[in-house]
């Protein structure tokens, strides 16, 4: 409770402090008589700092507000359960990877299994498809010439099935075993009208931020910030979003609004905003209960994000969620906010070029003087940087927002003023998730960002010229900025370098009890960890495996247990440790030993970080993406 007051006293702060200071901003320092161009460049300034300062206030409201919104996790008899329809979308995704995801909904846990019907809804309507389907005990939903998109695939799916839940999973999607148990109850829950349950979104492979910035140690899932945190909060004001998967979804609600739109590229968005006006409730929980793919290229990435863009553009066009009635006041401002979110990287990009303009062109954008400035600027910005430590729970702070806003800026900018103009783009297309052995990013993506770079730094050389003492103090304020822009511009090069992805399947921690069979003797010994072609083990004794040996594991956990053909890669021993270590190749010894291998790997949280490191600096992160590319380093 305490550290609650003192959260929200800092906010509180930020909000009056960013309040004075727009309204000095709007009314005082807007260069009118420096000609069009100066004064229409000041204003884009200050319009920038404004969306700005809303969207975060709005989050900061919403994180004071979600205070005791959370719904107790009802108990619930087990008779009580009601069949549930398991959702499976897939357009072009190909049969290894659905395989992963039917085969973990089969072994989804329930009271009574019979009541868990699987559907894998294709829309590419593909016989091998169907097989794959038939094969692991599920139903198969085909469409063919589906024109209507996952919304057509899913209202298909609706038509033919009848269950009063109906649980969706993208193809990529792992549930956990405890997926169902774990939000059904929500529904029973005593005078609450619940028409969707959201887990959040989550990946067991590292993210583009991950692994093109040698971060996989260092930070979370870009993702999480929004699943984790934002979609919890806007509990608040029934403003938590569908985010495709990982939910469960009441059937009566659905047909209420008339099923999946169909005017949208982002149904899911829409259809939790239907539902709010409809009067239900869209809950958001931070337990983690699926796992899946995060994109693995820059362009498929970029692609995913414009096609968030336009569609949560079109969802709030199309409802009119800034304006119904329908919806609460709160719940109205947090769609306004998920609009001007979007033209966040506008704003980015106006931070950016602002200080250029003026360092090197003599661009006046504000007309103030030094230390009017500071009085009016310089507590509104530490009392953001303050505040924003306590907005996210270590997921994200004020560095990396910066960093992954400045890397996404220049490919959002014309897609959402597009959009927002009613040039349309209504064609869905699958975001390509598949891993390969290759880089991630091609140098055509290093553009803008260069050409940001040189700008920015001749503007630094040309600006701190022949100023010294008092002068260059007096500049201090355009100079820090034009720096803190380098080093968001200088992530941004790094990222878009890309890394050469070398393997296939994503490593994932994992201890779990193994035994190795070799030439006539057991050795026992734990994990540490797994993927679907490879498994490294720890043991308390020596055991004389070398390279290209073949030997037998059995590995076993609570749930299952999976027996595996291996062949050493290396082996050796650890001193410090006092034990020895091997990694192998594996392949499953049946197909049941293959499922349950699976589930070990799957069935479990990830071994990503879910907190930013706070011992990891600006200067390790730049000098280790420097020697991962450039010097000593090693990728493991």
């Amino acid at each position: 409770m305490q550290d609650e007051r003192k959260r929200n006293c800092w906010f509180v702060s930020y909000i009056f402090s960013s309040s004075v200071y727009l309204i000095w901003r709007i009314f005082f320092t807007i260069p009118w008589s420096a000609g069009f161009f100066q004064a229409a460049a000041g204003i884009a300034l200050v319009l920038a700092e404004t969306v700005t300062t809303l969207g975060v206030t709005e989050l900061m409201i919403g994180r004071m507000k979600s205070t005791g919104c959370e719904i107790p996790f009802p108990d619930v008899p087990s008779e009580s359960f009601p069949d549930v329809d398991v959702f499976i979308a897939t357009h072009n995704e190909s049969a290894g990877l659905l395989y992963k995801t039917i085969n973990a909904c089969t072994f989804l846990e329930y009271p009574e299994k019979d009541k868990v019907h699987i559907y894998v809804c294709d829309d590419g309507n593909r016989r091998e498809i169907r097989e794959l389907a038939e094969h692991l005990g599920a139903g198969y939903l085909g469409l063919p010439e589906n024109r209507h998109a996952k919304s057509g695939n899913y209202n298909n799916a609706l038509a033919r099935t009848s269950s009063p839940l109906i649980a969706t999973f993208d193809a990529d999607m792992i549930p956990r075993r405890e997926f169902l148990v774990r939000t059904v109850p929500y529904f029973l829950t005593p005078d609450i009208r619940m028409g969707l349950v959201q887990t959040p979104q989550s990946f067991y492979n590292q993210d583009l931020f991950q692994f093109n910035l040698f971060s996989e140690k260092g930070i979370p899932n870009e993702q999480d910030f929004f699943s984790r945190e934002i979609n919890v909060m806007r509990n608040a004001a029934n403003a938590a979003a569908y985010t495709g998967s990982n939910t469960v979804i009441l059937r009566p609600a659905l047909e209420e609004i008339g099923g999946f739109p169909y005017d949208t590229v982002t149904e899911d968005f829409e259809t939790s905003l239907r539902l709010q006006k409809a009067g239900y409730i869209t809950y958001a929980t931070s337990e983690v209960l699926a796992a899946g793919l995060s994109t693995t290229t820059v362009e498929s990435m970029i692609g995913q994000r414009v096609r968030w863009a336009r569609g949560v553009i079109q969802s709030i066009q199309n409802t009119g969620a800034v304006f119904t009635k329908k919806l609460s006041l709160a719940a109205r401002l947090s769609y306004l906010n998920a609009y001007l979110y979007w033209w966040s990287f506008l704003c980015r990009m106006i931070f950016i070029l602002a200080p250029i303009l003026f360092a090197l062109f003599g661009f006046r954008l504000v007309e103030c003087g030094f230390w009017e400035l500071l009085v009016f600027w310089l507590p509104s910005h530490l009392l953001y940087r303050v505040s924003m430590e306590y907005l996210s729970t270590n997921i994200r702070n004020v560095r990396w927002s910066q960093i992954i806003d400045t890397i996404l800026a220049p490919y959002l900018i014309v897609p959402v003023f597009l959009e927002s103009i009613g040039i349309h783009r209504k064609k869905f297309r699958v975001t390509d998730k598949k891993k390969r052995k290759e880089k991630t990013a091609s140098s055509r993506y290093l553009i803008p960002h260069g050409v940001l770079i040189f700008l920015t730094a001749i503007s630094i050389l040309h600006f701190a010229r022949g100023k010294y003492g008092m002068a260059l103090v007096y500049s201090s304020v355009i100079l820090f900025w034009l720096s803190y822009n380098l080093t968001g511009l200088l992530y941004a090069v790094f990222f878009m370098l890309g890394r050469e992805s070398r393997r296939i399947s994503d490593r994932i921690g994992a201890e779990e009890e193994a035994e190795v069979s070799f030439r006539g003797k057991r050795h026992r010994g734990k994990t540490v960890d797994v993927s679907e072609e490879g498994i490294a083990l720890r043991f308390p004794e020596p055991v004389s495996l070398s390279r290209d040996d073949r030997f037998r594991v059995l590995v076993t956990t609570p749930h299952y247990r999976a027996a595996l053909d291996a062949v050493c890669a290396y082996s050796r021993e650890e001193q410090s440790r006092r034990s020895w270590f091997a990694a192998a190749v594996v392949v499953p010894e049946t197909e049941e030993d293959r499922r349950n291998w699976l589930q070990i790997i799957h069935d479990r949280e990830h071994s990503l970080p879910r907190e930013i490191d706070p011992w990891m600096t600006l200067y390790d992160e730049v000098r280790r993406n420097i020697e991962m590319r450039w010097g000593k380093g090693k990728e493991t």
